[in-house]
């Protein structure tokens, strides 16, 4: 796939999920929800990094409303002060104040005592523009995650989990893995979980 086309994909998958209605989101984000909280990874994780949806992007916000219930501790991505084009994680509490990023995208204040590295984290739900079933995900093109978790590649740690979240509508018949993409671990629609074919 050439990178113009990719563009053209990005672009096509982004306009189909924003023209999800108020209550088709509502629906997708609760089966989602449905598909995910009664899993292990999930119960058995302590520290788990979430994301506030922007742009059409399926909501998560059950399954943290359900973490920070019982105790787990939650983490929102950041954009790195320092490092260009990765992420760190800060903790969020209930009511904890939030800030647009340049992209409009909520993000948690930078406080010292609450920032995590990606290292330590059990679980990360990691959003994105497009998914096939082997689990390869299309991201916005910036590279955030695949910069940030690039360690995984290096280490060989399977550490964090890294499950891809979408509606269904977002899955192709097959995308193009780059050197440089991470693979999830998992990609969990409203509608289906998908696993990778073991190599």
């Amino acid at each position: 796939m050439t990178p113009q086309e990719r563009t053209a994909l990005r672009k096509s998958l982004r306009h189909k999920r924003r023209q999800l209605s108020a209550r088709e989101q509502d629906e997708a984000a609760a089966r989602l929800y449905n598909n995910i909280a009664g899993q292990r990874f999930f119960h058995s994780a302590k520290r788990i990094a979430f994301y506030l949806p922007n742009e059409g992007e399926i909501d998560p916000g059950f399954l943290l409303a359900a973490a920070l219930a019982r105790g787990q501790h939650c983490y929102l991505p950041l954009i790195h002060p320092h490092k260009k084009d990765q992420l760190l994680f800060v903790r969020y509490r209930n009511g904890d104040a939030l800030r647009s990023n340049r992209w409009g995208i909520h993000e948690p204040l930078l406080r010292n005592s609450s920032r995590l590295s990606a290292r330590v984290l059990d679980l990360v739900f990691v959003p994105l523009v497009g998914f096939d079933a082997a689990c390869n995900r299309l991201g916005m093109g910036k590279g955030f995650y695949d910069r940030t978790f690039r360690f995984r590649a290096h280490t060989g740690k399977r550490r964090p989990m890294l499950i891809g979240v979408a509606h269904e509508c977002q899955r192709v018949d097959a995308l193009e893995s780059n050197d440089w993409d991470i693979r999830m671990d998992k990609i969990v629609s409203d509608r289906q979980t998908y696993q990778p074919v073991p190599t």
